[in-house]
């Protein structure tokens, strides 16, 4: 062979192997790992991130066992996002500019990841799908269309807690909720659905002490105090509400539902409060098999929201970057409606619907992912388009009783 030629198949391999390692042709460059991020109050909400990290690494194996993406397997990078935005803002950069990820999962909480979509996964172009981010700011943020989420927003919510409300016999509340994007959107959402006298006070993320809040929110003569706010300083605000006299009766929005509030505070004054939250379809073709997959993997089921929320989002970044044939981040997101939604053979949010759907797309067909939690038809802002609210309340053994689920269609 000539030098020309020797020259010829060296650069024609080079430009195999980019192409390999860009993800859109199979090849030796296979085996370079497909990343996704995962972004969970780590530090702050241990509690919290524990299922929803479990899910993360269910949704990675199940995807692996199948033979992964593009032949590629799929490894996950984790990063704590806290409450702090300056310090949610610089583990998204971590993630995207050190880790190289494809794509992220999370952040679970909106004052994270209104920042995140806009200064750094939509100008980096990085496909992110939070499970339980709510607030209706995001359904507005300027994030490039690489923002999309797994539960439904806070316009959902708010009615269905307003009601909630109201049928707990109270036409009379204060409300105190955490004055960031996801206090505002939840109360204003309630706020337009309350037909009582309602005095509302909004606290900061960092405060303390919440006597005069509480005694604020209590001057109109409340019956109940209204919730909305994380668990640790959901637990502050009722444990002084109950210790200074104000309130002894509560309701609360999805960030406090929590074990640990009603363990801390005592089954014998939180049993039979009540609350709202994001939900699963309450009985889907998937329940039996992922519950059991989760409870096998595991030793028993979630005990907090927004877990198989976060299965989906995992799977669904996995199947758009096999039905984009390329771990590009435009190609991916330019994907996920596609394999959420009709037309295309449904394939169920369970192991053997994983590798059923990884298997199809890579024969060329079309697929509608029918989640774990829910549907994942999506709008051009990337929210859903139905979905479910639960309704729950704390026991006087100190557990979460799951009562009741409200569809939600838009």
């Amino acid at each position: 062979m000539s030098n020309l030629g020797r020259l010829l198949v060296a650069v024609s391999m080079l430009f195999a192997a980019a192409a390999c390692d860009d993800g859109s042709v199979e090849g030796p460059g296979a085996s370079v790992p497909m990343k996704i991020g995962l972004m969970l109050n780590f530090s702050g909400a241990p509690e919290t991130a524990a299922d929803r990290k479990r899910a993360f690494d269910l949704a990675i194996r199940h995807v692996n066992k199948a033979g992964g993406v593009l032949g590629r397997p799929v490894e996950g990078v984790e990063a704590d996002s806290t409450l702090d935005p300056q310090v949610g803002v610089e583990a998204a950069r971590r993630l995207v500019e050190s880790e190289g990820v494809h794509a992220i999962v999370g952040p679970t909480a909106s004052v994270i990841a209104l920042p995140v979509a806009e200064m750094v996964t939509g100008p980096a172009g990085v496909p992110t799908i939070s499970p339980s981010a709510t607030s209706p700011q995001l359904t507005v943020a300027a994030d490039n269309g690489y923002f999309f989420r797994t539960t439904l927003s806070d316009t959902a919510q708010g009615p269905v807690l307003a009601r909630l409300t109201g049928e707990r016999g109270f036409d009379n509340v204060g409300l105190v909720y955490i004055d960031d994007p996801y206090g505002q959107g939840l109360f204003r959402s309630f706020e337009e659905s309350w037909d009582g006298q309602l005095r509302s006070v909004p606290v900061d993320r960092d405060q303390t002490n919440h006597l005069a809040d509480l005694q604020e929110s209590a001057s109109a003569g409340a019956q109940a105090l209204v919730v909305i706010t994380f668990e640790q300083q959901a637990l502050d605000i009722v444990r002084e509400g109950l210790e200074e006299g104000i309130y002894t009766q509560f309701v609360f929005g999805d960030a406090a539902k929590r074990l640990s509030l009603v363990t801390e505070i005592g089954g014998e004054r939180l049993g039979d409060m009540h609350g709202t939250a994001g939900a699963p379809a309450p009985d889907n073709d998937a329940t039996a098999a992922w519950e059991a997959a989760f409870a096998a993997a595991y030793g028993g089921p979630p005990q907090i929201p927004y877990v198989k929320e976060t299965y989906d989002a995992t799977v669904a970044l996995a199947l758009a970057a096999q039905a984009a044939g390329s771990l590009d981040g435009a190609a991916i997101r330019d994907q996920l409606r596609a394999i959420g939604s009709p037309p295309g053979e449904t394939v169920l949010g369970t192991p053997d619907g994983v590798a059923e759907g990884l298997r199809l797309l890579a024969a060329g067909r079309q697929i509608d992912y029918e989640g774990a939690a829910n549907s994942l038809d999506w709008d051009s802002n990337g929210d859903l388009l139905q979905g479910y609210i639960g309704i729950w309340r704390y026991t006087r053994n100190e557990r979460i009783e799951e009562l009741d689920t409200i569809r939600v269609q838009y």
